[in-house]
């Protein structure tokens, strides 16, 4: 498994939340509560308000064009998607005894 890091893109640009354009067309704040690299690629972990009640949180691909501010994309690959949650799971919880 690739070696999995923390880093600061998208904070230092948007603060702690980003708004994210829905289903419907309107703007909802996202908080930031991770961004990480995993292998070559970075990643942000983001909550909506009613995703931090039932503790879940959406992953994101964080592209950088040269010159522009870094853009999310939505993880569409299962397999990328799990290897991120994976990764997710042993920043947050790496000072955590295993059962």
């Amino acid at each position: 498994m690739s070696e999995v890091k923390n880093i600061s893109v998208l904070k230092p640009i948007y603060g702690t939340e980003v708004d994210l354009i829905g289903e419907e067309g309107a703007a909802e704040p996202f908080q930031i509560v991770a961004e990480f690299q995993l292998g070559n690629q970075a990643y942000a972990g983001l909550q909506s308000h009613d995703m931090q009640k039932e503790d879940e949180v959406a992953f994101f691909r964080i592209t950088i064009q040269d010159g522009a501010d870094p853009e999310l994309e939505s993880i569409e690959d299962d397999e990328e998607w799990e290897a991120v949650a994976e990764a997710y799971d042993d920043l947050m919880f790496a000072g955590d005894e295993q059962p």
